[in-house]
């Protein structure tokens, strides 16, 4: 029983949100756009309209696929603050705010 209890709260410590702070990029240009600048942002735009991935650039640099890079298309090339869970290296955004 204390094995069972012991598993069920590691899973339940597992299944929480983190949060992390960065910018939203692409996939073609990366880091190149941390800086948020509005020719950063005109850049991850564009290249999103042509078909670049969404990527999240966390403020140490790492840049990490998005999931559902739908959920950040208002969002493209701002810096946020992201709720989400990893999920096989890439993160599942659960909300964003500016």
């Amino acid at each position: 029983m204390k094995k069972f209890t012991l598993c069920m709260a590691l899973c339940s410590v597992a299944a929480f949100a983190e949060t992390w702070k960065g910018t939203v990029s692409d996939a073609k240009c990366g880091a190149k756009h941390a800086d948020a600048s509005e020719k950063s942002m005109a850049c991850v735009k564009a290249c999103a309209k042509g078909g670049s991935a969404a990527v999240f650039i966390t403020e140490d640099g790492k840049v990490v696929p998005i999931h559902n890079g739908d959920s950040v298309n208002d969002h493209l090339g701002h810096k946020v603050t992201i709720t989400g869970k990893m999920m096989d290296g890439s993160v599942h955004i659960e909300s964003v705010k500016m």
